[in-house]
């Protein structure tokens, strides 16, 4: 099997915003990646085993790493810069490039919340987009309880736009969907 081409290059500096920095993932961020499978919602809505060992955090961690080459997107370590440490992920989804879209996904570790840092980090993926000339919108999909995701998306520069009904399956059951956009000016 031939391997895909990336759909745009890896950034040659490493997008920042605010207070965070974002990079490729390392081996050495399995550490956190455990910390962030402990909480009960990011495990629900993507990769992440609920719980993860050493080797399921670190197999989690390889896959981050090879996000770009499969021509999914970029999957970007939140680096905290008062601390110098990674804070939670944000990934900038491409696979609906061809019609200009792309979604962003998110997460911060529970000792990092509060702080802003997901905002600056979905600003940082966000501009970074922007350097990819097939790109016009970008995407967030937030669950309407999920007021902290709200605030994350409004602090960042995205707009709802609106309610989708029974969009997504989450934990086996069917969610409504708050989407929130993001477009090239």
């Amino acid at each position: 099997m031939q391997t895909p081409t990336p759909i745009h290059p890896w950034p040659t500096v490493n997008p920042a915003h605010g207070n965070v920095t974002l990079r490729q993932f390392c081996p050495e961020d399995f550490g956190t990646a455990m910390e962030l499978s402990r909480d009960p919602y990011i495990p629900a809505i993507g990769t992440l085993p609920l719980n993860a060992t050493a080797d399921q955090a670190r197999l989690w961690v390889e896959r981050q790493q090879t996000r770009h080459a499969q021509g999914a997107g970029f999957s970007f370590a939140i680096i905290d810069n008062a601390q110098g440490r990674w804070a939670g992920f944000v990934g900038l989804w491409v696979r609906e490039l061809s019609e200009g879209r792309a979604k962003v996904g998110y997460g911060i570790a529970q000792s990092f919340r509060g702080r802003r840092l997901a905002a600056d980090a979905v600003r940082a993926a966000t501009q970074f987009g922007w350097t990819i000339p097939a790109l016009y919108r970008t995407e967030l999909y937030i669950e309407p309880w999920n007021t902290a995701s709200i605030k994350t998306a409004e602090q960042a520069g995205y707009i709802r736009e609106g309610l989708l009904r029974s969009h997504q399956e989450i934990s086996g059951e069917r969610r409504d969907m708050l989407l929130y956009s993001n477009v090239r000016n």
